[in-house]
């Protein structure tokens, strides 16, 4: 019985054998492959999730293993999470990031606040009641807030997911509606606080109240008001 090593120190002979010398793959498999192994999520977070999503990237848990390399622009990045409750208000700020986000991107709706409203879907008129009525969604993560071995566990069912897709069902993937547009018409309304009430007669003097109790005198306009109050009508 001869020894073998499992890790030689050698450097491995050339061989002349075809399986040593080609890969053989389909190019669905290679497209995913490079897909799945450089995921760049956008650093994105609205509420408490983020600080999760943070901590995912800390040195405990290193999602940066995966190939997933934040980035702090739309235009660079491939997957957004949406960590934290999204208001109407912020709906179409939230719209036009995915919007600018290059092909193929997808989306992971973290925490309960995202997926349904969470604590604020009972009595808040301005939460959003669902991620997904704005953009398409992938992959849920149930929780409030969900801790992060559940973000790596929704990254490796992402990666899952995409490694089973295939170039021509891309076309049936795309999203085909949206509730919330971008388009604004934004109405000019001239401003209520224009500074003109400082200047009121009002305001340059002190009240009635505050001249008798300390003696200062009335402006011009308050005692031609009390004049004409206390002057009968003829």
């Amino acid at each position: 019985m001869t020894n073998s090593v499992i890790n030689p120190i050698e450097r491995p002979a050339v061989t002349q054998q075809l399986s040593e010398n080609f890969i053989l793959t389909t190019l669905d498999d290679l497209y995913n492959w490079a897909k799945m192994s450089s995921l760049y999520p956008m650093m994105f977070g609205t509420a408490c999730c983020f600080m999760e999503f943070m901590a995912a990237y800390a040195s405990r848990f290193d999602m940066e293993r995966y190939g997933m390399i934040p980035r702090a622009t739309p235009r660079q990045a491939d997957l957004m999470i949406t960590a934290g409750t999204i208001t109407m208000k912020y709906a179409p700020n939230l719209v036009r990031l995915y919007e600018q986000m290059p092909e193929p991107k997808y989306v992971i709706a973290m925490g309960a606040c995202t997926i349904t409203g969470g604590m604020f879907s009972v009595d808040s008129p301005t939460t959003v009641r669902g991620v997904d009525k704005l953009i398409p969604v992938d992959v849920y993560i149930p929780g409030c807030p969900p801790r992060p071995e559940a973000v790596i566990d929704a990254i490796i069912k992402l990666r899952k997911k995409i490694a089973n897709q295939s170039i021509q069902e891309l076309p049936q993937l795309q999203q085909t509606h949206r509730y919330c547009s971008i388009t604004h018409k934004m109405k000019v309304v001239p401003p209520i606080h224009n500074g003109k009430y400082l200047k009121s007669p009002t305001r340059e003097a002190p009240s009635e109240e505050i001249a008798e109790a300390t003696g200062l005198p009335l402006p011009l306009a308050l005692k031609q008001q009390k004049t004409d109050l206390s002057t009968p009508d003829s």
